[in-house]
């Protein structure tokens, strides 16, 4: 079959204009032995999409074509590529490469790379542009390309490849299980998720939320207890060295009273970030850390192995995000963006209608 030269996707010019779409022709960086053409079915909208469309994580180039939750179909598979074949459902989620040659890589800390490159609004090594899957087709290295299981529908599945594992990494790499307490702060996108992937582990797993509303949500997601936050100033009191590690979902940390938060760990426990606010943490005194040796710490995504760990767990427990979907155009784009900005999604979209929009099949 003949393969295209260049994509076509969803894209806005500039951060002054982060909510107007068009459609513009996009060139993929050079067909190579180890990539992988995908035909996108359906892509997720994510929070680093707005971040990264309003400018709040810096400049970018235009034309943008944001998404990194993408399913779709393996339309050309290069030479070299082992475990893809053609016709294959598969996802990409928020890295298209790194150079599987560092020490970082060879530690399977592929997602650190010191020379990885994003699924968009980022640079391969020979100065080609990565675009993301706001768009008929992506392009990657097949390492970074993962089998779906049967099991998750689409809609369902695209949110995991970023969400998912965003959240799902860091609570296996703190050692979540049997006997752990945790705490998932912020049940919104990512907190939703994590709820569920720390009661899927096996953890006693509680919900810290400011909002009443969200109670019985996080209790049917699988939180023993939820704690909100806004109900009394001192809520912490009496959570004094409870939790052995607090996965943060919430993009406001800038607005949290840190100390209070670090307060409610065991000793030598992890207040642990994944939400990623566009403005900087407030300055916390050393002495926040000195009554229980709390560790602040943050993640990048997660690696090609728990990245599959997730999707099989998520196939056999059944953790599914909770998914509204909209067929993808111009004013669907418009549309995401502007409730995910706002908080009024429930908790994910998935841009669907893909093959009408693009006249793929």
């Amino acid at each position: 079959m003949g393969y295209p030269d260049t994509f076509d996707g969803f894209c806005v010019d500039s951060a002054k204009t982060w909510n107007q779409f068009r459609r513009a022709e996009l060139q993929p960086k050079p067909f190579e032995s180890h990539d992988v053409d995908v035909q996108i079915e359906c892509c997720g909208v994510c929070g680093s999409d707005i971040h990264t469309v309003t400018g709040g994580w810096g400049e970018f180039k235009a034309p943008l074509c944001v998404g990194h939750e993408i399913i779709g179909k393996a339309v050309r598979v290069g030479k070299d590529v082992k475990n893809i074949k053609e016709g294959d459902r598969v996802g990409v989620g928020a890295q298209v490469w790194g150079c599987l040659k560092c020490d970082v890589c060879k530690s399977k800390n592929e997602n650190y790379c010191p020379h990885q490159v994003d699924t968009y609004n980022a640079n391969y090594p020979d100065g080609s542009t990565a675009h993301g899957g706001w768009a008929n087709y992506v392009r990657a290295h097949e390492y970074w390309v993962f089998q779906i299981p049967d099991a998750i529908p689409s809609h369902e599945a695209a949110p995991l490849l970023c969400a998912g594992l965003t959240t799902y990494a860091p609570l296996v790499r703190a050692g979540v299980g049997p006997g752990k307490t945790v705490a998932v702060c912020g049940i919104g996108g990512l907190g939703h998720l994590g709820i569920q992937w720390s009661k899927a582990l096996g953890a006693e797993t509680y919900a810290l939320t400011h909002s009443p509303h969200k109670v019985e949500d996080a209790k049917k997601l699988g939180a023993k207890e939820v704690i909100v936050t806004s109900d009394d100033k001192k809520w912490a009191e009496p959570l004094a060295f409870k939790f052995d590690f607090i996965l943060n979902c919430s993009d406001m940390t800038n607005k949290f009273d840190l100390p209070t938060y670090l307060s409610i760990l065991k000793v030598g426990g992890q207040f642990h970030m994944v939400g990623l606010p566009d403005k900087p943490l407030p300055e916390v005194p050393v002495f926040a850390f000195v009554g229980n040796a709390a560790k602040l710490t943050a993640s990048h995504l997660g690696n090609h192995q728990e990245m599959d760990a997730m999707l099989k767990l998520a196939a056999d427990k059944g953790v599914r995000p909770q998914v509204e979907t909209i067929d993808i155009s111009e004013k669907a784009c418009k549309e995401v963006v502007e409730r995910v900005r706002d908080n009024k999604v429930h908790y994910r979209f998935t841009l669907t209608g893909f093959n009408k929009a693009f006249g793929t099949k």
